[in-house]
């Protein structure tokens, strides 16, 4: 029976991963095919398959035949990996060579572009605007930086949706310092002398002010523009691109994964190239564990238990290889790392170099020897989710990109881009939280963090649950689809902008009078909560006037009456603030300000856990674990978050009822800057932004002086080398040392 191409490459990709040696004449027919595949716009994915294995198995590859096979990489475009020691020397035509040094970048030492990475660089050196949607091993990222290298834009805005990833470009982009000023914070102020480049994420790109004329700008994972995927920063992320598009008049690239299409009507209206493609230098294999235990897994008793253990299996037979685990939640996450250490303990594996990570002592000098983590980490296991303190995720993403860890148990951060070098990815759960399951876009991102370009050709997915239906994925970008469009877009949009200027909506918010829309529109927070909060004040400012008037520090009551002003009517619908209560947020935040110390929040959480009856199965060392997270998480998502954005928000409204009351106003920014600050002092707070950690950050307070400016600090510390002092631990002068 005649195989169709499909299969034919299937059974050569199994041949190649399954046998030790070929026939030359096997390995010719491989390469005739490879060769008329690729010629094909229509199959040419599928002669990139067959060279992609060819590639992660050249070791079988009879010498004779690595010129076929070089020339095939080059035909291909797969120009990077030409750069391959084992690859390059066999690349024998002149044609070949010219074609490899045409795709050299022009501003990136020694980098090669792949052939779409090349055609796409074209087009954004050429002024046109791009929207990518590619694999996750494109390399959709390097364009960023070839932009930024090529010094054509002088104010250039990244924007990415998590502070690890922004952190992770910083120290990319840092080399460009001589010809941009790097701005990772709204304090910093813009150069007039040389370039800008904004490293923010959406929110601090609205409250930056006096942002100078952009002309560039860059959405990084720019599907959360969507108003469908239940994100609730989508509302600033479209606000954001509103502004350096539409006001700025700025050129941009957008770049995302697995995308079908977006709103009807934007890219031709904005100029913009919509690329769509599924060109990858790395293939991946999908193994479906679930099948061969169907009935088995489970999420409670022993089927429970039986799912960990095959799981705990599988990684012991992977020990050799770096490996991440999607897990559905932080808990979830710790939990399951904490257990697979147990279970390696038991076996009386030995404990890697890894248990040198200077992590480590840190760990066990500021938070507890006996966090899980640190036990973890011994055995060359990590967890990564969105609670863990910035310095501390920034190393273990570190520690197991360059294989110092083996293991990382992962929640949802995952797919929002933090870049790994992972040769398997273990499907484990199925959702994301306890609700929202993993769809077919969620699971093709988690796959695509299996294989990465340059690093693994082959990557591994893992699958314990049953992957999810194909559906197309069509991302709208509600600011100029408009249907729907939440108020805290619409609010933002010039007249000009609004294409149905008879909707109840917009009638409604028009009859706002235009000092309040002015207002609403700047603290830039739930247009409606913000108007009752205003409504309230009216009413209760006479009576309420102690509660309002005060400038540093809060007593408990007034404290108490701001929170509860912002509880009521900022938290969105189906927001989930659990385990958070009001009542809990006004004492962790009061508590916080009187020691500023997250290790007494640990401290009241493990006193109060042992009061409660469902905690008195739990050993010590489990509380302390759920004790540790939940202040993490209160410290990242509430202190550095929710409550500072929250006071500034009601800050400005109370001055707004204030003023026209004719009232003294009081004035909460100082206390907001201290809770979202960590309580460190102002000019060194750009140094949490770098992922110095806080304990660190004490040590140099004592001999950096408090009158020189961010910028300056960090010269400062490069200049005089603190790094070393004594009184710094290893971990400490290891991250300082980053910043040279």
């Amino acid at each position: 029976m005649m195989m169709n191409n499909h299969e034919h490459v299937d059974f050569i990709v199994k041949n190649l991963r399954t046998k030790d040696s070929y026939e030359l004449n096997e390995l010719f027919s491989y390469a005739q095919l490879c060769s008329k595949l690729l010629r094909r716009k229509e199959t040419e994915d599928l002669g990139r398959r067959i060279l992609i294995n060819v590639l992660d198995n050249w070791n079988k590859i009879e010498e004779s035949y690595y010129e076929i096979w070089s020339d095939l990489v080059e035909s291909a475009g797969f120009y990077p990996y030409l750069d391959k020691d084992r690859i390059s020397s066999n690349l024998k035509s002149t044609s070949s060579n010219i074609r490899k040094n045409y795709h050299s970048s022009k501003f990136l030492e020694k980098k090669l572009l792949h052939e779409e990475q090349f055609l796409l660089k074209n087009y954004i050196n050429q002024g046109g605007n791009l929207i990518v949607s590619a694999p996750t091993s494109f390399g959709k990222s390097l364009l960023i930086e070839e932009v930024v290298a090529s010094l054509k834009y002088k104010n250039i805005v990244i924007i990415q949706p998590t502070l690890a990833l922004l952190d992770e470009t910083r120290k990319k982009l840092n080399k460009y310092k001589n010809d941009y000023k790097i701005i990772v914070r709204t304090s910093q102020e813009a150069s007039f002398d040389k370039g800008n480049l904004f490293l923010l994420t959406a929110e601090r790109v609205m409250e930056y002010k006096s942002l100078p004329k952009i002309d560039f700008f860059v959405i990084d994972e720019f599907y959360k523009l969507s108003s469908r995927r239940g994100d609730e920063r989508s509302d600033v992320l479209n606000n954001a691109m509103n502004l350096l598009l539409n006001k700025h008049q700025a050129n941009f690239y957008l770049l995302g994964p697995n995308i079908s299409g977006i709103s009807e009507g934007f890219a031709q209206q904005y100029n913009a190239k919509f690329y769509r493609t599924n060109y990858s230098l790395v293939d991946n294999i999908s193994i479906d564990i679930f099948q061969a235990h169907e009935g088995k897994f489970g999420q409670s008793g022993n089927k429970k238990i039986y799912k960990e253990s095959v799981l705990f299996n599988l990684l012991d037979s992977l020990k050799s290889e770096q490996s991440l685990i999607y897990c559905s939640s932080p808990a979830r996450a710790r939990k399951l790392a904490a257990a697979y250490q147990i279970h390696l303990s038991q076996k009386n594996t030995i404990q890697l170099s890894s248990n040198n990570l200077s992590l480590i002592e840190w760990i066990e000098m500021n938070i507890s020897k006996e966090w899980c983590l640190s036990n973890c980490l011994k055995y060359g296991i990590g967890f990564h989710d969105g609670a863990l303190q910035k310095h501390i995720s920034s190393s273990i993403i570190d520690y197991f990109n360059s294989n110092k860890i083996n293991f990382l148990f992962c929640t949802s951060t995952i797919i929002e881009g933090v870049n790994t070098s992972a040769k398997n990815v273990i499907y484990f759960d199925e959702k994301i939280g306890k609700k929202h399951a993993i769809d077919f876009f969620d699971y093709n991102n988690i796959k695509g963090r299996s294989g990465r370009m340059m690093v693994h050709y082959i990557g591994k997915i893992y699958n314990f649950n049953k992957p999810p239906k194909m559906q197309e994925v069509i991302i709208d970008i509600p600011f100029f689809e408009q249907s729907p469009i939440s108020d805290e877009i619409l609010i933002h949009l010039d007249e000009k902008q609004i294409r149905d200027k008879n909707s109840d909506q917009y009638e409604k918010m028009m009859k706002i009078p235009l000092r309040e829309r002015e207002l609403f529109k700047k603290n830039g927070d739930l247009v409606q909560g913000q108007k009752n909060i205003l409504n309230t004040l009216r009413s209760e400012i006479e009576v309420q006037y102690y509660n309002l008037n005060w400038t540093t520090y809060p007593n408990y009551q007034q404290l108490s009456y701001v929170l509860n002003l912002a509880w009521n009517n900022l938290i969105r619908e189906n927001e989930n603030v659990a385990p958070m209560t009001i009542k809990k947020l006004v004492k962790v935040t009061m508590d916080y300000s009187h020691s500023q110390s997250i290790m007494k929040l640990v401290e009241n959480n493990v006193n109060y856990y042992k009061t409660l009856p469902s905690y008195k199965l739990k050993n010590d060392n489990e509380i302390l674990d759920l004790a540790i997270q939940e202040a993490f998480q209160t410290l990242r998502h509430w202190f550095q978050y929710k409550v500072p954005k929250w006071l500034n928000v009601i800050n400005e409204i109370q001055k707004f009822v204030c003023k026209e009351k004719n009232l003294v106003a009081g004035d909460f920014s100082f206390f907001a800057s201290q809770i979202e600050n960590d309580f460190i002092r102002e000019n060194l707070s750009i140094l949490i932004e770098y992922g110095i950690p806080n304990s660190a950050i004490r040590k140099l307070e004592k001999i950096l002086p408090s009158q020189i400016s961010e910028e300056n600090i960090i010269k400062m510390i490069q200049q005089n080398e603190y790094h070393s002092i004594q009184t710094l631990i290893k971990y400490e002068r290891d991250k300082l040392k980053e910043l040279f």
